[in-house]
Protein backbone atom coordinates (compact mmCIF):
# COMPACT_ATOMS: atom_id res chain seq x y z
CA UNK A 1 0.00 0.00 0.00
CA UNK A 2 1.01 3.16 -0.98
CA UNK A 3 2.67 5.63 2.14
CA UNK A 4 -0.58 8.55 2.78
CA UNK A 5 2.15 10.81 2.39
CA UNK A 6 3.48 9.91 -0.94
CA UNK A 7 0.10 9.77 -2.08
CA UNK A 8 -1.21 13.18 -0.93
CA UNK A 9 1.44 14.73 -2.57
CA UNK A 10 1.26 13.13 -5.96
CA UNK A 11 -1.98 13.61 -6.00
CA UNK A 12 -1.39 17.29 -5.68
CA UNK A 13 0.62 17.12 -8.23
CA UNK A 14 -1.92 16.00 -10.34
CA UNK A 15 -0.04 12.30 -10.75
CA UNK A 16 -2.77 9.67 -9.64
CA UNK A 17 -4.60 7.49 -9.94
CA UNK A 18 -1.77 5.58 -10.88
CA UNK A 19 -0.93 2.71 -13.57
CA UNK A 20 -2.36 -0.60 -12.92
CA UNK A 21 -1.99 -3.72 -15.18
CA UNK A 22 -5.03 -4.79 -16.68
CA UNK A 23 -5.27 -7.82 -14.17
CA UNK A 24 -5.38 -5.65 -11.41
CA UNK A 25 -8.46 -3.78 -12.49
CA UNK A 26 -10.90 -4.58 -9.74
CA UNK A 27 -14.27 -6.85 -10.94
CA UNK A 28 -17.17 -4.59 -12.78
CA UNK A 29 -14.48 -2.11 -13.51
CA UNK A 30 -13.80 -0.78 -16.99
CA UNK A 31 -10.24 -1.41 -18.54
CA UNK A 32 -11.09 1.32 -20.81
CA UNK A 33 -11.61 3.77 -17.87
CA UNK A 34 -8.84 2.73 -15.94
CA UNK A 35 -6.58 3.32 -18.97
CA UNK A 36 -8.10 6.70 -19.95
CA UNK A 37 -7.12 8.07 -16.36
CA UNK A 38 -4.07 6.55 -16.01
CA UNK A 39 -1.95 8.18 -18.85
CA UNK A 40 1.17 7.86 -20.69
CA UNK A 41 2.93 11.29 -18.98
CA UNK A 42 1.30 9.49 -15.41
CA UNK A 43 3.82 6.65 -15.60
CA UNK A 44 6.71 8.40 -16.82
CA UNK A 45 6.65 11.00 -13.96
CA UNK A 46 6.13 8.57 -11.76
CA UNK A 47 8.53 5.83 -12.64
CA UNK A 48 11.28 8.75 -13.20
CA UNK A 49 10.54 9.43 -9.63
CA UNK A 50 11.49 5.96 -8.55
CA UNK A 51 14.44 6.13 -10.76
CA UNK A 52 15.79 8.93 -8.98
CA UNK A 53 14.93 7.75 -5.57
CA UNK A 54 17.02 4.13 -6.18
CA UNK A 55 19.77 6.59 -7.73
CA UNK A 56 20.23 8.66 -4.04
CA UNK A 57 19.81 5.70 -2.05
CA UNK A 58 22.65 3.83 -3.91
CA UNK A 59 24.66 6.99 -3.54
CA UNK A 60 27.98 7.01 -1.81
CA UNK A 61 28.68 10.42 0.04
CA UNK A 62 30.56 11.76 -2.82
CA UNK A 63 28.21 11.16 -4.98
CA UNK A 64 25.07 12.33 -2.51
CA UNK A 65 27.11 15.56 -2.00
CA UNK A 66 27.20 15.88 -6.01
CA UNK A 67 23.44 14.98 -6.15
CA UNK A 68 22.19 17.69 -3.30
CA UNK A 69 24.26 20.13 -4.82
CA UNK A 70 22.85 20.22 -8.34
CA UNK A 71 19.37 19.37 -7.03
CA UNK A 72 16.70 21.05 -8.90
CA UNK A 73 14.08 18.17 -7.73
CA UNK A 74 11.60 20.97 -6.44
CA UNK A 75 11.07 24.86 -6.76
CA UNK A 76 13.38 25.82 -3.50
CA UNK A 77 16.30 25.61 -5.58
CA UNK A 78 15.62 28.40 -7.98
CA UNK A 79 15.78 30.94 -4.91
CA UNK A 80 19.09 29.45 -3.01
CA UNK A 81 22.59 30.80 -2.79
CA UNK A 82 23.74 27.17 -2.42
CA UNK A 83 22.27 24.27 -0.83
CA UNK A 84 22.74 22.58 3.02
CA UNK A 85 23.93 19.60 3.01
CA UNK A 86 25.10 18.53 6.48
CA UNK A 87 28.03 18.53 8.21
CA UNK A 88 29.69 16.34 10.68
CA UNK A 89 31.40 13.29 11.81
CA UNK A 90 30.13 10.63 8.81
CA UNK A 91 29.93 7.53 10.88
CA UNK A 92 28.95 9.81 14.31
CA UNK A 93 26.56 8.03 17.19
CA UNK A 94 24.77 11.17 17.06
CA UNK A 95 22.71 12.62 14.39
CA UNK A 96 20.67 15.97 14.89
CA UNK A 97 18.32 16.63 12.24
CA UNK A 98 16.15 20.23 12.25
CA UNK A 99 13.97 21.42 9.78
CA UNK A 100 15.56 23.29 7.31
CA UNK A 101 18.50 26.40 6.28
CA UNK A 102 17.99 30.01 6.98
CA UNK A 103 19.47 32.59 5.51
CA UNK A 104 22.75 32.20 7.07
CA UNK A 105 22.97 28.87 6.49
CA UNK A 106 21.81 29.47 2.82
CA UNK A 107 24.81 32.31 2.61
CA UNK A 108 27.06 29.88 4.47
CA UNK A 109 26.22 26.02 3.32
CA UNK A 110 26.25 24.97 6.35
CA UNK A 111 23.07 23.94 9.25
CA UNK A 112 22.60 25.84 12.31
CA UNK A 113 25.19 28.53 12.04
CA UNK A 114 22.73 31.60 12.85
CA UNK A 115 21.46 32.25 16.71
CA UNK A 116 20.26 28.64 16.85
CA UNK A 117 23.38 26.98 15.55
CA UNK A 118 24.70 28.62 18.70
CA UNK A 119 22.00 27.41 20.88
CA UNK A 120 22.28 24.31 19.48
CA UNK A 121 25.85 24.03 20.04
CA UNK A 122 25.26 25.12 23.95
CA UNK A 123 22.79 22.04 24.21
CA UNK A 124 25.09 19.83 22.68
CA UNK A 125 28.11 21.51 25.00
CA UNK A 126 25.42 20.78 28.10
CA UNK A 127 25.57 16.77 27.51
CA UNK A 128 29.17 16.21 27.00
CA UNK A 129 28.87 16.66 23.24
CA UNK A 130 30.38 18.71 20.31
CA UNK A 131 29.73 19.75 16.06
CA UNK A 132 31.66 17.66 14.52
CA UNK A 133 32.84 14.83 17.02
CA UNK A 134 30.88 11.62 17.00
CA UNK A 135 28.03 14.44 15.99
CA UNK A 136 26.42 14.84 12.81
CA UNK A 137 24.01 17.56 11.85
CA UNK A 138 21.15 17.19 9.13
CA UNK A 139 17.83 19.07 8.06
CA UNK A 140 14.76 17.63 6.52
CA UNK A 141 15.21 20.46 3.65
CA UNK A 142 18.57 20.95 1.97
CA UNK A 143 17.45 24.26 0.06
CA UNK A 144 16.07 27.30 1.96
CA UNK A 145 12.40 27.80 2.46
CA UNK A 146 11.30 31.38 1.56
CA UNK A 147 10.91 33.29 4.44
CA UNK A 148 12.24 30.53 6.41
CA UNK A 149 8.55 28.78 6.22
CA UNK A 150 7.71 25.71 7.42
CA UNK A 151 8.33 23.12 4.05
CA UNK A 152 5.91 22.06 2.10
CA UNK A 153 4.78 18.64 2.05
CA UNK A 154 6.35 18.28 -1.80
CA UNK A 155 9.67 19.68 -1.02
CA UNK A 156 10.11 17.23 2.03
CA UNK A 157 8.80 14.41 0.29
CA UNK A 158 11.38 15.61 -2.91
CA UNK A 159 14.20 16.06 -0.07
CA UNK A 160 13.69 12.70 2.22
CA UNK A 161 15.63 10.45 -0.07
CA UNK A 162 18.58 12.34 0.69
CA UNK A 163 17.90 12.19 4.38
CA UNK A 164 17.57 8.98 4.19
CA UNK A 165 20.56 8.08 2.55
CA UNK A 166 22.76 9.93 4.94
CA UNK A 167 21.03 8.25 7.48
CA UNK A 168 21.68 4.48 5.91
CA UNK A 169 25.30 6.18 5.75
CA UNK A 170 25.95 7.48 8.67
CA UNK A 171 24.00 4.54 11.01
CA UNK A 172 23.76 6.55 13.97
CA UNK A 173 23.54 4.82 17.20
CA UNK A 174 20.49 7.56 18.23
CA UNK A 175 18.66 10.06 15.95
CA UNK A 176 17.56 13.69 17.87
CA UNK A 177 14.39 14.83 16.03
CA UNK A 178 14.80 19.10 16.59
CA UNK A 179 11.50 20.55 16.36
CA UNK A 180 7.89 19.58 14.83
CA UNK A 181 9.09 19.65 10.64
CA UNK A 182 11.56 17.09 11.87
CA UNK A 183 9.65 14.66 14.13
CA UNK A 184 6.58 15.04 12.09
CA UNK A 185 8.82 13.85 8.38
CA UNK A 186 10.51 11.13 10.01
CA UNK A 187 8.15 9.96 12.00
CA UNK A 188 4.91 10.49 9.74
CA UNK A 189 2.94 11.77 12.45
CA UNK A 190 1.06 14.95 13.01
CA UNK A 191 1.07 14.35 16.36
CA UNK A 192 2.51 17.27 18.63
CA UNK A 193 5.99 17.95 19.96
CA UNK A 194 4.49 17.72 23.63
CA UNK A 195 2.98 14.21 23.12
CA UNK A 196 6.11 13.06 21.49
CA UNK A 197 8.55 14.12 23.93
CA UNK A 198 9.74 12.05 26.68
CA UNK A 199 9.76 8.41 24.96
CA UNK A 200 11.76 6.68 22.73
CA UNK A 201 10.52 6.23 18.82
CA UNK A 202 11.23 3.80 16.07
CA UNK A 203 13.10 5.03 13.06
CA UNK A 204 13.23 2.35 10.79
CA UNK A 205 15.82 0.32 13.35
CA UNK A 206 17.06 3.29 14.93
CA UNK A 207 15.71 4.55 18.10
CA UNK A 208 14.56 8.59 17.84
CA UNK A 209 13.92 11.31 20.64
CA UNK A 210 12.35 14.30 19.65
CA UNK A 211 12.97 17.74 21.92
CA UNK A 212 12.19 21.47 20.37
CA UNK A 213 13.89 23.32 17.76
CA UNK A 214 16.26 25.86 19.10
CA UNK A 215 14.75 28.83 16.85
CA UNK A 216 11.65 27.68 18.98
CA UNK A 217 13.58 27.90 22.26
CA UNK A 218 14.96 31.49 21.37
CA UNK A 219 10.98 32.23 21.31
CA UNK A 220 10.00 30.16 24.02
CA UNK A 221 12.38 30.40 26.67
CA UNK A 222 10.32 28.49 29.40
CA UNK A 223 10.80 25.91 27.55
CA UNK A 224 14.05 25.69 27.78
CA UNK A 225 13.97 23.69 31.03
CA UNK A 226 12.25 20.54 28.90
CA UNK A 227 14.77 20.60 26.04
CA UNK A 228 17.13 20.12 29.04
CA UNK A 229 14.98 16.94 30.44
CA UNK A 230 14.86 16.13 26.91
CA UNK A 231 18.74 15.92 26.24
CA UNK A 232 19.51 14.17 29.78
CA UNK A 233 17.31 11.71 28.50
CA UNK A 234 19.04 11.38 25.20
CA UNK A 235 22.56 11.18 27.12
CA UNK A 236 20.80 8.73 29.00
CA UNK A 237 19.35 6.47 26.43
CA UNK A 238 22.81 6.77 24.29
CA UNK A 239 24.51 5.64 27.58
CA UNK A 240 21.94 2.53 27.82
CA UNK A 241 22.43 1.92 24.12
CA UNK A 242 26.66 1.87 24.38
CA UNK A 243 26.20 -0.68 27.61
CA UNK A 244 24.16 -3.41 25.47
CA UNK A 245 26.49 -3.29 22.49
CA UNK A 246 29.68 -3.45 24.59
CA UNK A 247 27.98 -6.29 26.89
CA UNK A 248 29.06 -9.79 25.56
CA UNK A 249 26.56 -12.20 24.13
Amino acid sequence: MMDKRRELVLRELGLLPLWVPRARVRSGQSAVATEARDTPSTVVSVRGEDARNERILRADWTELKQMVRTCTACPLHAGRKQSVFGVGDERADWLFVGEGPGAEEDARGEPFVGQAGRLLDNMLAAIGLKRGQDVYIANVLKCRPPGNRTPEPLEALRCEPYLLRQIRLIAPKLIVALGKTAASNLLHTEASIGSLRGRLHDFRGTPLIVTYHPAYLLRNLIDKAKAWEDLCYARETMAGLKAVRASPN
